[in-house]
């Protein structure tokens, strides 16, 4: 019998292996930009309809430092070398307070725009990496499932549509994309950076981060989208077979469009050069490009921090806030603001205690931040009590699954129970 993630990679690669034929391309690029004239369906395009960007904090972020109960005794006393001073964290009420390295998300709570969830979780939690990941993807305490929620979002509400009705950044494709019909597709950074520059060298990436990062990147006509020799394709001595794996796994046919659109877009705003900021930026210019993406998906890595952990988090939330901050502003001065809500989330949060390297061992209930100009913001669910907790570990109050039963009715505006195979309680966070 197939394991799940073997079923998935075998759906992928069959599915993707079709995307291959020409004819998909045409139709798919002669639907962006209007040419083709007599299709009985008129397809949804970049410029209308919402889209959502899911932001993995991978690794297991902690929740307790991030959302920081710095009025709590309990707080500090398990905590003697992690915990946050007043000075070191920004109130948000007169008992939380986010992490101080996050002033811009901070700002956009103050403005109204930054929602934050309290105590999410889902029943019965693990704290295995894999398979917490694989329940928040599938949303499936059970792990039962053949698909993702987004993949069954994608089946259900999106028929007809090409693959670049989701995108991912990642170097496979996500398990939450695993869907019957249309998985989505995904851009491999680093691989698509070389395929794009014809070699293996990290000075071309660099000078490619370099260039997108520039208020006068390539505008009309310009294109970054080209494999040795100046067109788009099979790279120099490239097998057959290479070519259809990287297609499968990497949807690389739809990357040389996908670029070319997004090299369109110049913007004031600077990127800093990190890989969260790179893959925003990109977002930024897919969304610039009026691509039909509903969905994007990216991840931001490094939160596994069983030692250590305050200047690996405090950094890593800085990055996320920097990043967050540049992507709203590109979006803004696009006019595209009002469209584009952010939701992040990680597979667990961290025990309560400390451990003897001053870093955090995996935990349970956590926060998540659900971003942006159609968010209601403010504090959702209870803060979980540090006095009652289930093996050391926060109690989870808020089932992740109802978070996501919001995004999906009051945002893309379709029905949850046949994408969650069940119904739950919405938050008040989207009207």
């Amino acid at each position: 019998m197939k394991t799940r993630r073997e079923f998935l990679r075998s759906t992928l690669l069959g599915a993707s292996a079709a995307w291959t034929v020409p004819m998909f391309v045409e139709q798919t690029f002669a639907q962006l930009h209007n040419d083709s004239k007599d299709s009985a369906v008129q397809p949804v395009t970049g410029k209308d309809g919402p889209i959502l960007v899911v932001l993995q904090l991978a690794g297991g972020n902690d929740g307790i430092n991030t959302l920081v109960p710095y009025a709590d005794d309990l707080y500090h006393k398990a905590r003697p070398r992690l915990a946050k001073k007043e000075n070191e964290i920004i109130k948000l009420s007169d008992y939380v307070g986010l992490n101080n390295s996050m002033p811009w998300l901070a700002s956009q709570y103050k403005e109204g725009d930054l929602a934050i969830m309290q105590g999410v979780g889902y029943p019965n939690p693990n704290r295995s990496h894999f398979v917490s990941t694989s329940i928040w993807e599938t949303a499936d305490p059970e792990n039962r499932s053949n698909t993702g929620w987004l993949g069954r979002y994608f089946d259900n509400a999106c028929a007809g549509m090409d693959p670049t009705v989701g995108v991912a950044f990642s170097k496979t494709q996500p398990e939450a994309f695993g869907a019957a019909k249309n998985p989505g597709i995904c851009l491999s950074s680093p691989e698509l950076y070389r395929w794009i520059h014809g070699d293996d060298s990290s000075k071309s990436a660099e000078e490619f981060f370099s260039e997108i990062n520039r208020p006068d990147a390539p505008t009309e006509g310009g294109s970054i989208a080209t494999a040795a020799g100046g067109k788009p394709g099979i790279v120099r001595g490239e097998s057959n077979l290479a070519f259809l794996e990287r297609v499968a796994l990497d949807a690389q046919v739809s990357s040389a469009k996908i670029l070319e659109i997004a090299a369109k877009h110049r913007t004031t705003v600077h990127y800093d050069d990190t890989p969260l900021a790179r893959s925003l930026n990109l977002i930024g210019r897919m969304v610039a490009g009026k691509l039909p993406t509903r969905v994007f998906y990216v991840s931001h890595g490094g939160f596994d921090t069983h030692n250590n952990q305050m200047n690996t988090q405090d950094r890593l939330l800085g990055q996320l806030d920097s990043a967050l901050k540049s992507f709203m502003a590109d979006l803004k001065e696009q006019g595209a603001s009002d469209r584009v809500v952010v939701m992040t989330f990680s597979e667990f949060g961290r025990r309560v205690g400390e451990n003897a390297s001053a870093g955090t061992d995996h935990g349970q209930g956590s926060c998540l931040f659900t971003l942006g100009q159609p968010v209601k913001g403010g504090l959702y669910g209870k803060y979980p009590s540090l006095s009652d907790l289930s093996q050391g570990d926060l109690k989870f109050n808020t089932d992740f699954r109802g978070i996501y039963a919001t995004v999906l009715e009051n945002w893309l505006k379709t029905p949850s129970k046949p994408i969650l195979k069940g119904a739950f309680g919405k938050l008040g966070f989207m009207g």
